[in-house]
């Protein structure tokens, strides 16, 4: 039988917890910004549904035909305007000038966090805010990137997005700080993460080994050993956790 802890108590108890520890890292995955409109990869209905992720987010194909790429990501960064961060956003910004969230790990590559204001943010799957010119190098920033499938440069060089592709390393001083941050943190929160894409997903485990209090908020429970699961949307719980923290201040 699956344990679920949802009821209006546990939000007091993590508040007072996070009040206590402060020292609290958060992992994000796409369920959090599912409710900005933006759809998930692995959950039903998602991308990987529709689109093979070998044939079009992979660098391998990207180097032989970027233009599928493109297909699948174009109209999202001509659009990026048009995505905006939502209460689950706002509230790890909140937490985060409270002095109890030091950082925010994320998978997602939507550039949602620090659009909202969250200062500390490493982005482990890059961003598609920035876009690069694979020839010169030149940077432009979404929503204004030339119009093409793919998209090329004024020198004529093919545009890719700031994003780790299936074949390519993660950023080596992102993943580093990440590892660092996870083993010494007191708390960690997950949100909307499936846990299962490597080497985030050993992140949680990381905090746990060295004592941090695991909080899991997610519509499906994806870490078995959270210390507290609230099976609800993000964009619902982190409000009310702020708000009792404010109470408790």
């Amino acid at each position: 039988m699956k344990e679920i802890i949802n009821f209006e108590a546990v939000y007091k108890k993590v508040a007072k917890l996070l009040v206590d520890l402060k020292q609290c890292v958060v992992l994000t995955g796409a369920g959090i910004s599912a409710e900005s409109g933006i759809p998930t990869f692995r959950s039903q209905g998602g991308l990987w549904e529709k689109y093979d992720p070998a044939v079009y987010a992979s660098i391998e194909v990207f180097r032989k035909d970027p233009s599928k790429y493109w297909i699948l990501r174009g109209d999202f960064i001509r659009n990026y305007d048009h995505y905006q961060p939502n209460t689950a956003h706002l509230a790890l910004a909140e937490l985060e000038q409270m002095g109890i969230v030091q950082c925010v790990i994320t998978q997602n590559i939507d550039g949602l966090h620090k659009k909202v204001g969250s200062k500390d943010v490493v982005e482990i799957h890059g961003s598609l805010r920035e876009i690069y010119c694979l020839a010169c190098g030149k940077e432009y920033r979404a929503p204004h990137v030339p119009y093409g499938t793919p998209p090329c440069c004024s020198c004529g060089g093919v545009l890719k997005p700031n994003t780790v592709l299936y074949g390519e390393q993660l950023p080596m001083k992102a993943l580093m700080k990440a590892q660092e941050v996870s083993a010494r943190c007191k708390a960690m929160l997950l949100v909307g993460t499936s846990a299962v894409v490597q080497p985030a997903a050993s992140l949680p485990f990381m905090a746990k080994q060295n004592g941090a209090q695991i909080i899991e908020i997610n519509i499906e429970k994806a870490f078995p050993d959270a210390n507290y699961f609230m099976m609800e949307k993000a964009g619902t719980v982190l409000p009310k956790i702020v708000a009792e923290i404010k109470i408790i201040r």
